[in-house]
């Protein structure tokens, strides 16, 4: 059982990894940078949540240094979104939707991650969070486009409810697929819906 959610993990990990590429390469897409800017960006997207979560948990040297498969699979995606992003009708479109997918990932795999360095659910959870949010933050911040994550539609909120629901699963002793699919798919329901319908937490200080 651990080999398997060992691999389901790592899977999950590749395809987070591949769409926060893409994702930083559709932001690199929009300042019309050049297919090394896209490449750059996008592996500081795809690895960044990782990153932190890795040097937090003192899981040293970090994932992308020890298997540096995950470094390939960022620039090969940035590279291909290079040459697909002229072809896409709306960039910040593609972006939203790719970021969602991304962080709805992110936030089982680092969720898993903390539970496997023996956190404790609490900073588990907290991996999770920043695992999804930190790689789209330094994209953003390189690209000096405002803050996803400060947009008022829900946004930490569904990798909060994403991990929390992960941890929750785990817990009850269901099959491992049944914990990572039912994270993945409350973070992005939620996301998806927060995207579509223009869902917001109550805000006192919104001035409408």
């Amino acid at each position: 059982m651990a080999f398997d959610i060992t691999i389901a993990v790592n899977i999950m990990g590749l395809s987070a990894v591949a769409v926060f590429a893409i994702s930083g390469a559709l932001s690199a897409a929009r300042q019309k940078m050049d297919i090394l800017g896209f490449m750059l960006i996008g592996t500081v997207t795809g690895i960044g949540g990782g990153t932190l979560r890795d040097v937090l948990l003192g899981n040293l040297p970090v994932f992308w240094i020890r298997e540096p498969t995950w470094i390939v699979v960022c620039l090969l995606f940035s590279a291909a979104t290079y040459f697909v992003a002229p072809r896409l009708t709306s960039l910040s479109r593609a972006l939203l939707w790719m970021d969602a997918i991304g962080i709805a990932l992110f936030a089982v795999v680092g969720t898993e991650i903390g539970l496997e360095s023996e956190a404790s659910p609490l900073i588990a959870i907290c991996m999770g969070v920043m695992t999804a949010t930190f790689g789209g933050i330094a994209r953003d911040v390189l690209c000096g486009s405002n803050l996803t994550l400060m947009n008022e539609e829900l946004y930490i909120t569904t990798t909060l409810a994403g991990s929390t629901t992960y941890l929750c699963l785990s817990m009850l002793g269901l099959p491992y697929s049944y914990d990572l699919i039912g994270g993945f798919l409350v973070a992005f329901t939620l996301r998806a819906l927060a995207i579509q319908f223009n869902l917001k937490l109550p805000n006192r200080y919104r001035v409408e």
